[in-house]
């Protein structure tokens, strides 16, 4: 049965939004843990636009479940995971100027530089996981820098607007999920995906993850955290 993990960034960027202390993505963690998900997942940006350390190092603490937190492939970001010990490392590229996360990591022109960093990770016993496009040359870098895990970026699958594009993108998705899990990579997925369209994504018995947060919190403004977290935690299961 696939897991949820709830990204709270955007409870944060609420709270940065004002510069004030609420709302406490410490405590929005909390009560998804409360409402059923199987782990919190954070972005720590170079910018820390919305999570900051203070908000790691208190997640890392209160977390029961699982603390996947998304970095930048960089030494520094590497030093704060080494220093904190999440769960899992989430890999994801980072441009300043982008709202959000712009594509896949590109892992097979990078391939030496990346290894280097999940080596590091992982003699940490931190779990390693990259973002990446539905792409198989992608999946196989991935296994060769001896990621544990990856996930799909779903961006291209949920903003399609054209059924005939949705569909294909979807069979993208399928087959890469297909490929990772036959090479023993775990398989997650997330970007984009609300309570409407992660219905075709879910029925893919491979992927055992779907990382979700800005539709979760974004329904969690008419009706609840809580709630909010249950309804999508239902449709994941």
């Amino acid at each position: 049965m696939a897991r949820l993990h709830v990204n709270i960034d955007h409870v944060a960027t609420v709270r940065q939004a004002r510069k004030t202390v609420y709302p406490d993505p410490v405590a929005a963690a909390v009560i998804a843990e409360l409402a059923g998900a199987a782990g919190i997942t954070v972005h720590l940006r170079g910018d820390r636009r919305h999570i900051q350390e203070r908000d790691l190092k208190l997640l890392r603490e209160t977390v029961q479940t699982k603390l996947n937190v998304e970095l930048a492939v960089t030494p520094d970001m590497v030093r704060l995971a080494l220093q904190y010990k999440p769960d899992i490392i989430t890999f994801v590229p980072e441009r300043p100027d982008e709202v959000t996360t712009e594509g896949g990591l590109e892992v097979s022109f990078n391939r030496d530089p990346v290894a280097k960093q999940v080596a590091l990770l992982k003699e940490a016993d931190i779990a390693v996981s990259l973002f990446i496009d539905p792409d198989l040359d992608q999946i196989r870098a991935a296994h060769k820098v001896d990621a544990d895990l990856i996930e799909i970026n779903t961006a291209k699958y949920t903003e399609a607007r054209d059924p005939d594009d949705a569909a294909k993108e979807l069979e993208k998705i399928l087959n890469a999920a297909k490929s990772a899990a036959k090479l023993g990579l775990g398989v997650a997925a997330g970007h984009g995906l609300n309570y409407t369209n992660i219905r075709p994504v879910v029925a893919i018995a491979e992927i055992e993850e779907f990382n979700i947060g800005h539709a979760i919190v974004a329904r969690a403004v008419l009706v609840g955290l809580d709630r909010a977290v249950r309804e999508m935690s239902d449709l994941v299961k």
